[in-house]
């Protein structure tokens, strides 16, 4: 399967779409969990109920993605009790992830229940799009980011305003690792001992998780972090 890749934005003034692709690189990567967003409900294993978009339709799409920048983990996440991933999009290096094709509607209703908020409003993409970035909050995901296109869509994800290097990193727990590993597998062109590799080395994971952990966890054993 074919790993997609965004095209820089075009420098005219942006004109919002009526879709877009919403790119996870964290929990929702994994459909389990992104239909608790868009339907509403309670994910296998969350202590947490989320109150859906007000469009319950799946996505149109969902297709593999590698972003210029760096997955990282850090900040205390009360759902998994361990570091949360966040995207730097100014680091060295490639994220994995996986886009979504969207309504406006629902990435802003998306958006809203990881920020905390009421779904139930659009966002005002007109900075994020000719920007590639607008602070919507101070909070952990109300940052957006627009990296590019792909296939002529706005390729949107949210995070932290800070930087990899502004905080310190924290180790995320198994059962965040196991939907993180399971959202990049289903994606399609990534192989296990991969993904693996790739989600143990990154900042809060690297040094607390090894390769054969994260391998252990994906294949349905309990794996434990070092001490």
């Amino acid at each position: 399967m074919t790993v997609h890749t965004a095209v820089p934005l075009a420098a005219e003034d942006p004109v919002v779409p009526e879709r877009v692709w919403y790119a996870s690189y964290g929990s929702n990567m994994h459909m389990d969990r992104l239909t608790a967003y868009i339907a509403g409900g309670t994910p296998p294993g969350a202590a947490r109920t989320y109150p859906g978009c007000r469009d319950h339709r799946a996505p149109e799409r969902s297709i593999a993605v590698e972003l210029e920048g760096c997955l990282h983990f850090a900040t205390e996440s009360p759902v998994w009790t361990g570091g949360r991933g966040f995207y730097d999009p100014t680091a060295p290096g490639r994220m994995r992830g996986r886009a979504h094709l969207v309504t406006v509607s629902q990435m802003s209703d998306i958006a809203a229940q990881e920020m905390y908020r009421e779904p139930g409003t659009d966002l005002d993409l007109t900075t994020v799009l000719r920007l590639g970035r607008d602070e919507l909050g101070p909070g952990r995901y109300e940052t957006l980011i627009c990296p590019g296109t792909i296939e002529g869509i706005p390729l949107l994800t949210f995070t932290a305003p800070w930087t990899l290097q502004d905080v310190e990193p924290l180790m995320p727990s198994a059962a965040y690792l196991r939907y993180l590993a399971g959202g990049l597998l289903e994606s399609g062109p990534w192989e296990e001992p991969d993904i693996a590799d790739y989600l143990a080395s990154r900042p809060g994971a690297a040094g607390n998780w090894t390769p054969v952990q994260v391998l252990e966890l994906l294949r349905g054993g309990t794996g434990e972090p070092r001490s």
